[in-house]
């Protein structure tokens, strides 16, 4: 168990460094598709990112804290290889997302995959350190799993830019208020879904009507799940 919190810990930093490696990334480049799409309507604005940060530093927090007081604990090791899988495909992405967005989006659907076993598999103890990390990671991951999804299938022409968008949006909200009803009172999960649509609301107000506003009320709802799963845990 103490060799695997280490190597999370090590993971987590690594993985907080990725950044490093697109320093001025976007999002997909349009000319690795056949069909150019220059402002894919799925992809929340630019802000919305910035909960990388906070991710980043929840993940080594719960690292570094698991490895110096709970190093031992069946509990905590329980999610740590989902986790470390999740944070491999992660960095993985990373290193293809600029020249291979087919391949990046197959990576992030299996970081997605691991994310959510994470989770799953955290228990409800130290509910300040093992938990909130890995759900605000799951969170966040099920929203972008979606965009990158949606990118995908309209720079390949399978779908529309609008058609796209509506179609991922919705298999997101699907997911994350399921997952959400299923982990009851764990909000973080819910505040990283709801955070990225505002930030897909943002990103096309003004600009594309139906996204907009299937993004606005993909927010409402996935809020309410979250108050309905709290008050029902």
């Amino acid at each position: 168990m103490r060799a695997r919190a280490i190597l999370l810990l090590c993971l987590a930093i690594l993985f907080a460094l990725t950044p490093l490696m697109l320093p001025s990334f976007d999002g997909y480049d349009p000319e690795d598709f056949p069909v150019r799409v220059l402002r894919p309507s799925v992809q929340p604005a630019g802000y919305a990112f910035s909960i990388w940060l906070l991710i980043y530093a929840g993940l080594i927090l719960h690292a570094g804290y698991g490895l110096l007081q709970r190093a031992d604990d069946p509990v905590w090791d329980r999610a740590r290889l989902p986790l470390m899988v999740a944070m491999v495909m992660g960095t993985t992405w990373v290193a293809l997302a600029e020249d291979q967005p087919v391949a990046a989006t197959v990576t992030i659907l299996i970081m997605l995959v691991a994310a959510l076993t994470a989770v799953l598999r955290s228990g409800r103890v130290d509910r300040l350190w093992l938990m909130p990390p890995v759900a605000l990671l799951a969170g966040w991951v099920t929203a972008a799993a979606g965009a990158a999804s949606g990118v995908t299938l309209a720079g390949l022409g399978w779908l529309s830019d609008t058609a796209s968008a509506v179609v991922c949006i919705l298999a997101v909200l699907l997911l994350a208020v399921a997952m959400q009803l299923r982990l009851g009172r764990v909000p973080e999960y819910g505040a990283a879904v709801v955070w990225a649509l505002v930030g897909i609301v943002v990103a096309n107000w003004g600009l594309n009507a139906p996204v907009a506003w299937l993004a606005l009320a993909g927010a409402g709802v996935m809020l309410g799940a979250a108050v309905w799963a709290w008050r029902k845990g």
